[in-house]
């Protein structure tokens, strides 16, 4: 497949194939290869100039993170312009899924305080930076998302529990959200 990276997570382009019966699975790995790299070079052609990225496998690094941060489609460049600003600053992503992907299996469904304070080379709570590979495949929309992210002075965000976030400034802001989403559970 002249994979040139240290792990396969996020080459392949999630999608529907439809294929014969028979079909050697090396084959279909190609195709899904092959269509990543094509969406990748297109987005990667038309994306904003001012971004911190310097290569397209970094941009599929982020999407990745935003892909596993939201389910909500309509975030995802929110979320791409709260860590693009975060990086512009040289500020840790502080990103949750990055923790759960380092932690590996070990990790039981119940992320923890002592959780993000383990060093792991993909937790971004103790790394600078983006983390060395994708943690999952990213849709096409996360990949544009990274690509182009919102305008916006957001350092953070939270959840709320319903599947969407709450964007904050400042981290007063950030902690009052904190305070009203998540320490209540």
């Amino acid at each position: 497949l002249s994979i040139e990276f240290i792990s396969p997570e996020g080459l392949f382009f999630p999608d529907t194939y439809h294929y014969p019966f028979g079909t050697n699975a090396l084959v279909l790995l190609k195709i899904s290869k092959t269509k990543m790299d094509q969406i990748l070079e297109e987005e990667w052609s038309n994306r904003n100039q001012n971004l911190t990225l310097t290569s397209k496998y970094e941009s599929l690094v982020l999407a990745s993170i935003i892909e596993k941060e939201t389910a909500n489609p309509s975030e995802r460049t929110m979320i791409s312009g709260v860590f693009s600003n975060r990086l512009l600053k040289g500020m840790r992503l502080q990103s949750d899924p990055t923790v759960i992907y380092g932690l590996g299996s070990s990790y039981k469904g119940n992320l923890k305080k002592i959780h993000l304070k383990q060093k792991t080379s993909y937790n971004t709570y103790t790394i600078r930076g983006l983390p060395p590979t994708p943690l999952a495949m990213p849709g096409k929309d996360s990949i544009r998302a990274a690509l182009h992210p919102e305008t916006t002075d957001a350092l953070y965000f939270v959840s709320m529990g319903n599947g969407s976030h709450v964007f904050s400034s400042s981290l007063k802001e950030h902690n009052r959200a904190v305070n009203r989403y998540q320490r209540k559970r």
